[in-house]
């Protein structure tokens, strides 16, 4: 349910999971970073307060456990150390098990934890460890403090709990609170989402001052917060306390002495305080003479974003697409008339929808930081099962894709990252001996492509063996034993359902399962996988990506009776081609752009098209990358809002074409792809480039 308050916890506890594991996972290089123990820290905080308001009371107990060594690891009397790290992580897993239920607070493993971290908390030198969030040894005892807080007015509103924030005061230590009606209005000003209330609250704690301003750390911009250190207070008259307040002078306090009768009733009658000042003093005072030590704590922070969930995306972009194809109509409706203010309301409307529909997009739209950040557990918790040193190296993390896209590209990646390690990357002692680094690098990059995205999964391994590959497949049955392939078609039959070159079958791979899984999803992403390797050096897995499942801008053509749709991001401008022209280059379909040979293909023949091609054809230059080709088409009609439709499971193995879309007379134009095209013309006119 979208409203549920335990969902939107779940949620918001992810991404705190998200930030507090690449946290640890940083630690292990910086350990001594105290801004990565500060993020840790904070994570598990709100963790603790946040599960303890929805009623999550095993999580919230558990991280407090965790969030007690961070403590002290903030204030040294902890040191990193790897064995930390991995214990944190390992806590940080039983979290996420316990805000799903999959176990239950006294689960034998999360017992086992617990255990753990107590004793890893525990003072130097004593022979048992402390309760779980017991504070360090200070060194000069217990301190009295005297603070005064002032939340604004729409905290509240803002998912602010005051009575949290004073909760965990009185986790610091001994807590006398004062609160401060003087600023509630009268009932008909009374707003019931306005906080009015103030506190000034005495708290005697061995904690230091920092371990105070923790408790505030989420909402200490928006507030008024002051701490003072109380020297002696319980040593100390009403008056003196008043004074030292600012909320009597000296003088004052001189004078009500002189007439003897009791202090605080004498200030309050001459109007120099409020009882309500009277009162708080005297709560400092009484609370000074029988303070005692004890001992932690806070809440979570507004969110500056609202949730949506994916469903209402989807939902929302397919009315962006039933508007594209009935704004096309009107289009095609208007300029049948020659009605003017139509035509101008037209495109007006079209206008709106082309904003729309780049906003819907935008929003759909996610970094692939977000899909990266999840592999950096994966390659540390590999790294240590199968004993090789690995770095992590991440670029180009701020490109987007679309959410579709990105949720479905988990599991290949996460297939090909482990095959990296596993089958890529040498052990240590091998690295040193061919000469290379003990560390192995992993390397996941991503780059803008035109229309698509390419994503590169490359390690500095001792690449892919194609004699071996080539042994294994004709075993399989996949090729003849007397095949000559190049090796770029050969590294593609690692893709084929059960083929696997491993000597042995591991936890980690080895059955030949996955790699086939990974071809299926990004074809049906309408994306494209590429393999190069470089034998001893390296192994280079691409994928070719389109941005978007749903809307793209287009180049609608035609060709013969039929219309068809060229993804504008891949057009680089048209040409004419003559009848004359046409007729000199039959034999050797070139075009000279600009001093630059570039083949073309006539699409009239890859279709077949009964009618005779038109007096002045075009030529439509695409490209991917670096490759280019031209299409020649009768008629280039224009641009068109192009809603992206997937052809049937009859069409699938038709390559010239990755979708269809529907036109403003109903009609249905396919949409070309143009990586296939490009590589079609590429390897026709290679022979009759050479000669």
């Amino acid at each position: 349910m979208a409203n549920d308050p335990a969902e939107t916890f779940r949620q918001e506890a992810q991404d705190l999971f998200e930030q507090l594991e690449q946290a640890l996972l940083d630690m292990e290089n910086r350990p001594d970073d105290m801004e990565l123990i500060g993020t840790a820290f904070r994570a598990l905080h709100t963790l603790k307060g946040s599960g303890a308001m929805f009623g999550f009371d095993a999580l919230s107990s558990f991280a407090h456990q965790l969030e007690a060594a961070f403590d002290q690891l903030r204030h040294g009397t902890l040191s990193p150390s790897p064995e930390l790290v991995s214990l944190a992580l390992a806590s940080m897993d039983h979290l996420r098990a316990l805000l799903q239920g999959s176990v239950k607070s006294d689960d034998p493993q999360g017992l086992a934890l617990a255990d753990r971290l107590r004793a890893v908390v525990a003072p130097a030198g004593s022979g048992a460890p402390p309760p779980l969030g017991a504070p360090p040894p200070g060194d000069d005892g217990p301190r009295t403090w005297r603070i005064h807080m002032e939340l604004p007015p729409a905290c509240m509103t803002l998912g602010t709990n005051p009575l949290l924030l004073l909760d965990e005061l009185r986790e610091l230590g001994q807590c006398t609170l004062v609160p401060s009606s003087d600023k509630l209005p009268a009932l008909d000003g009374f707003d019931p989402a306005t906080l009015y209330l103030t506190w000034d609250v005495v708290l005697t704690t061995d904690r230091p001052r920092g371990a105070i301003e923790d408790v505030f750390i989420f909402v200490r911009d928006e507030m008024v917060l002051t701490i003072e250190q109380v020297e002696r207070a319980g040593d100390k008259l009403l008056g003196e306390i008043l004074a030292e307040h600012g909320d009597v002078t000296e003088s004052a306090v001189a004078e009500a002495l002189a007439q003897r009768p009791l202090i605080g009733q004498l200030l309050v009658e001459s109007g120099a305080v409020s009882p309500a000042q009277v009162e708080v003093a005297l709560a400092e005072q009484a609370h000074a003479r029988a303070a005692e030590p004890a001992g932690v704590g806070r809440r979570a922070a507004p969110q500056e974003s609202v949730r949506v969930s994916a469903e209402r995306l989807d939902e929302l972009m397919d009315r962006v697409g039933e508007l594209v194809i009935s704004q096309a109509r009107l289009k095609q409706l208007a300029m049948a008339h020659d009605d003017i203010a139509l035509k101008a309301v037209t495109e007006e409307i079209e206008r709106l929808i082309s904003e729309l529909r780049d906003t819907t997009m935008g929003i759909r739209m996610v970094p692939i930081a977000s899909l990266f950040s999840r592999f950096r557990r994966l390659v540390h918790d590999l790294s240590k099962d199968l004993g090789k040193e690995v770095e992590l190296v991440t670029a180009g993390e701020e490109t987007e894709l679309d959410k579709t896209v990105i949720e479905r590209l988990n599991d290949p990646l996460v297939h090909m990252v482990r095959n990296a390690i596993d089958h890529g990357l040498e052990r240590p002692d091998e690295r040193e001996a061919a000469g290379k680094p003990r560390r192995g690098r992993v390397l996941l990059s991503a780059v803008h492509s035109g229309a698509q995205v390419l994503i590169s999964i490359q390690d500095d391994g001792h690449g892919l063996d194609a004699s071996r590959i080539r042994a294994r497949a004709v075993e399989n049955g996949l090729i003849p034993a007397d095949a000559q392939l190049p090796d770029g078609e050969l590294y593609q039959l690692i893709f084929a359902p059960g083929f696997s070159t491993a000597h042995e079958v591991t936890s980690v791979s080895g059955r030949g399962v996955g790699m086939d899984v990974v071809k299926r999803t990004i074809e049906s992403l309408r994306g494209t996988v590429e393999v190069d390797s470089v034998p001893g050096r390296q192994t280079v897995v691409t994928l070719r990506l389109p941005l978007t499942l749903a809307i793209i801008d287009g180049l609608l053509v035609r060709v013969g009776d039929g219309r068809y749709v060229l993804p504008l991001a891949a057009v680089e401008e048209c040409v004419e081609l003559s009848v004359e022209a046409d007729a000199r280059s039959r034999g050797r379909s070139f075009l000279n752009i600009r001093g630059d040979l570039v083949p073309f293909l006539r699409l009239r023949e890859m279709f077949e098209s009964p009618l005779p091609p038109a007096p002045y054809q075009k030529v439509v230059i695409v490209s991917d990358c670096d490759a280019r080709v031209g299409l020649v088409v009768d008629e280039v009609i224009g641009d068109h809002q192009t809603v992206i439709k997937s052809l049937s499971r009859l069409h699938a193995d038709v390559e010239a074409f990755s979708g269809a879309t529907i036109l403003g007379d109903g009609g249905v134009a396919l949409i070309l792809d143009i990586q296939h095209l490009i590589e079609l013309g590429q390897a026709r006119e290679e022979p009759r480039k050479a000669s």
